[in-house]
């Protein structure tokens, strides 16, 4: 199942070391199927750590092929890796770009687990850069702690509602059901 991300920048008062507040925006990655999907995610995962209010000022889809969280890290990386195939009716080679989101703590790090990430790829690949991404945390659809099946029950059914083509003159009813939890 491929993963579409969307970078939510979420604005709230933050408060610091010394105890002084500051408005900051800070972005946060998402794992949605759609973007209004990706609102209701970062409102509902805001809400456990801002005890204020907050507002959501821009959601995006990122450009993220995949994402890697590492245990003992505290900061993202965005590396670029460009995948080398040999090009047979050109004779040429070409290099197909792809980002990465590692979890690390400084750049080398971040070099070592996006090695470590792409060590069972059969192609060549080069890593022509990593930077310090801004993301500030991910909330993926799934942990993969799951005991129960609800979330995944949950995705499927919002997966398969998709709406069916109407000939022309027909009228179509809409409900939407909503779960309060």
């Amino acid at each position: 199942m491929s993963a579409i991300w969307y970078e939510c920048k979420v604005k709230y008062r933050k408060t610091d070391d010394i105890g002084s507040q500051k408005v900051t925006t800070e972005p946060y990655l998402v794992d949605a199927i759609s973007y209004t999907e990706a609102e209701s995610r970062i409102n509902e995962e805001m809400k456990a750590y801002v005890s204020e209010e907050f507002k959501i000022t821009n959601i995006k889809v990122a450009n993220y092929a995949e994402i890697h969280p590492f245990e003992n890290a505290d900061r993202w990386f965005k590396s670029k890796v460009s995948l080398i195939a040999f090009d047979e009716e050109s004779g040429k080679e070409r290099k197909t770009n792809m980002y990465i989101l590692v979890q690390a703590n400084d750049v080398k790090e971040a070099y070592d687990n996006t090695v470590a990430v792409m060590k069972n790829t059969m192609g060549d690949y080069t890593i022509p850069a990593i930077s310090e991404s801004a993301i500030m945390d991910v909330f993926p659809y799934f942990s993969g702690d799951e005991d129960d099946f609800e979330q995944l029950e949950r995705f499927n059914a919002l997966k398969a509602s998709k709406p069916e083509l109407v000939a022309l003159g027909e009228t179509v009813e809409d409900y939407i059901e909503v779960e309060n939890e």
